[in-house]
């Protein structure tokens, strides 16, 4: 791992440093961008009262020891320059030449984006980042090593900015870092903001670390001792670093596991670095002949490495006491790679640049992490691609010919199924893992072998958005079921078009429509009713493009629950169905029953079949057209997430949309989902569908249909 930069501000120990590395290292560039740097920044001060450019120096530093180019060390040193001086783009491009100029820009840019900002929306500034990102890497590279630094010296900040510092750079920096393959600053930047976010956390680990050691002395060296010895035995020449995990990796894996630090076994990590690829497999043979592993924690990135170049292989076993520690094996070229990650590519040694042959172009990395990130997308959907990218390990299974599939841990068969085509994934209908026919949602393990279950005329289903984890299957999912609201959106257009025009005594003719449409600056008429079906807005919208003076019929009082009804015989009374609850706006007709009067029901409610023979019974009825009161009650039946505060989230969008919830019943509990019953007080079906599409586009949402139960055929419920 890298050490700690130590601060300096000489300009001849960096050279000295750069020159360490890199003997052909252009010395005049970095002196002049080193004195230009210093006059530039002459007079700032930092908050901790040291003068400012030690700060670029220390980035500098800190990127001088991955052992960058000069062009990286020399953005380095002028990175604060055009934000913070009276330098400018031009001057700097007149002095270093464009590479340099366009490097120094683009680190000016990703500090201007404010990524924790309430202002502006994370998921743009991610978009933002990645697209400075896929121009030069570099940028970014000078960005974290920036990050870091200010990270290392952060005390000296007011308290709340130390917090927001802090969250920004364990949501963002810290992941990018790892997913970069720089797994020593990774670590580095989550600790330093772990110190900050929960200290009193971070201490009662460092405390107990003192105990154990006093306990059981220092057992880093006794097993760093034990696995030499074995190493020696079976003649294999290798490297062993032995370490205790970072305070912030042990409190995770203790919220992760929800267990606490005395039973928390593999806090001890050890490195075997070999000479050739064939000695870690040697060396990994010597472990477990010496060693107990553990099932279930082997990983061969050798054979399949990470796509930021990582490989190595990983095992845990039982050592001393007992005690589980993780063994990590690789060559010193997979070393390097490994501590440096994509930069590996610009590392020099003797004045030349080492051809490592595990290190990654940078710009290929790029366009695998943005292949799929296109303009097209959501900013919320970005967000989560990038997140998802940025934060999960892989695991790789293979397809029935034998094809390797790479996928992040926690992949069910949905997402292996749209990474071979999205045609495949929109027909999937099962999977079998190993031969053995699993369910959808099943988190598939390194090695499996995967057969997908398609059939012609399947679609994606809701729920496989919570299923997927991949950002390719998301979007495809997403995509496939707007087409598909879409077609259901146009139908539920035509119907609440209908009823408005009736409302006003006219017909939603086809060329009624197209008029709307055209005067409401729609392309066509499906547009219209697609966006009059998702409740973008009210219907009495399109009858106003034709009808202004009718549109506004209605709109003053409300009609008395009453007299909601027409067609009544003098002196009846009337009940809506408690069997199909029927609202205004919806075709209707009346049953005349003994002493509940006339019971109205839905034109397709199912119970209208028992009266067939009893037509003298039927009376022809229609709503009253107008404004009605919100006292019809709608008993809808929702699947929603196990989870904390997703059943408020749900009653909170029900009365965002004015409607009033009269009872609720949870009718099945399971550990992932909910299915409850919720009575909602409504005014018309036009008010019904908003509701329902509101609650539809939640996400914590799996279901939701309208409950209509024939078994209440006898009972009513009275509007008033």
């Amino acid at each position: 791992m890298l050490e700690r930069t130590r601060m300096t501000t000489s300009c001849d120990a960096l050279i000295g440093l750069v020159r360490s590395y890199n003997p052909r290292s252009d010395e005049a560039l970095l002196r002049r961008a080193y004195d230009v740097g210093d006059e530039m920044h002459a007079g700032q001060m930092r908050r901790s009262g040291e003068p400012y450019f030690t700060h670029p120096v220390a980035v500098a530093i800190i990127l001088a020891e991955m052992q960058m180019d000069d062009a990286t060390v020399v953005t380095a040193l002028l990175h604060d320059t055009i934000e913070d001086t009276k330098a400018s783009y031009p001057r700097v491009e007149e002095l270093f030449g464009r590479e340099i100029a366009e490097l120094v820009d683009g680190v000016t840019k990703l500090t201007n984006l404010q990524l924790s900002s309430s202002e502006t929306k994370q998921a743009e500034n991610f978009r933002k980042l990645f697209m400075a990102t896929s121009r030069d890497l570099r940028v970014t590279l000078v960005k974290l090593a920036d990050r870091l630094h200010n990270m290392r010296t952060i005390k000296s900040m007011a308290p709340e900015k130390q917090a927001q510092k802090a969250r920004e750079t364990m949501d963002i920096y810290a992941p990018l870092a790892g997913r970069m393959g720089m797994q020593w600053m990774r670590e580095e930047l989550e600790d330093l903001a772990f110190r900050v976010l929960n200290p009193a956390g971070r201490e009662s680990i460092i405390r107990r670390f003192v105990t154990l050691q006093k306990e059981a002395g220092d057992v880093v060296e006794k097993i760093t001792a034990d696995m030499t010895l074995e190493l020696k035995k079976a003649k294999i020449e290798a490297e062993i670093q032995g370490r205790a995990k970072k305070p912030y990796s042990i409190w995770r894996k203790m919220q992760e596991k929800e267990q606490g630090f005395s039973r928390l076994s593999d806090i001890y990590g050890f490195r075997i670095i070999t000479e050739n690829e064939a000695d870690c497999y040697r060396a990994l043979g010597a472990i477990h002949q010496r060693w107990r592993a553990v099932p279930g924690r082997f990983k061969d990135y050798i054979s399949q490495p990470k796509s930021n170049g990582y490989r190595s292989i990983h095992t845990t076993v039982s050592g001393r006491d007992g005690k589980r520690v993780e063994v990590q094996i690789r060559t010193r070229q997979m070393h390097e790679v490994a501590e440096t990650g994509v930069a590996a590519h610009w590392s020099y040694r003797d004045g030349e640049r080492v051809e490592n042959p595990f290190a990654v172009d940078p710009q290929r990395w790029i366009a695998a992490l943005t292949e799929r990130l296109d303009d097209g997308h959501d900013h919320d959907e970005f967000l989560d691609m990038v997140k998802l990218e940025m934060y999960t390990d892989q695991v790789f299974c293979f397809t029935p010919k034998g094809d390797v599939i790479k996928l992040p841990r926690g992949a069910t068969p949905i997402d292996f199924a749209y990474s071979i085509h999205t045609r495949i994934g929109h027909a999937t209908v099962g999977a079998k893992v190993d031969g053995l026919r699993v369910p959808l949602w099943t988190r598939l393990k390194n090695g499996q072998s995967v057969e997908i279950i398609t059939a012609e005329g399947q679609s994606p289903q809701a729920t496989w958005i919570d299923i997927a984890v991949t950002g390719r299957a998301k979007t495809a999912i997403r995509r496939s079921l707007r087409e598909e609201d879409r077609e259901r959106f146009i139908k539920l257009g035509q119907e609440l078009a209908r009823v408005a025009f009736e409302h006003v005594g006219k017909r939603a003719t086809e060329k009624a429509l197209r008029t709307a449409a055209k005067a409401l600056a729609f392309e066509n008429t499906a547009d219209m009713l697609e966006k009059l079906g998702s409740a973008e807005f009210p219907a009495r919208e399109v009858v106003a493009a034709i009808y202004p003076d009718l549109a506004d019929r209605g709109k003053g009082e409300e009609i008395d629950a009453r007299r909601a009804v027409l067609g009544l015989a003098p002196g009846h009374s009337h009940a809506r169905a408690a069997c199909c609850q029927p609202v205004p706006g919806e075709r209707i007709v009346g049953i005349t029953m003994r002493g509940k009067g006339v019971v109205v029901h839905a034109i397709d409610c199912a119970v209208l079949a028992r009266h067939e023979d009893n037509l003298d019974r039927w009376v022809d009825l229609h709503w009253q057209e107008g404004t009605h009161p919100p006292v019809n009650t709608v008993t809808l039946d929702l699947a929603i997430i196990n989870d904390a505060g997703v059943l408020g989230r749900i009653c909170t969008l029900i009365g965002e949309q004015s409607a009033n919830i009269s009872n609720l019943k949870f009718i099945d509990r399971k550990s992932d989902f909910f299915r409850l019953l919720v009575d909602v007080d409504l005014r018309d079906a036009e008010h019904l569908h908003r509701v329902m599409t509101a609650l539809e586009a939640d996400s914590n949402v799996a279901s939701i249909t309208r409950h209509r139960d024939p078994r209440r055929a006898d009972e009513v419920e009275i509007g008033a």
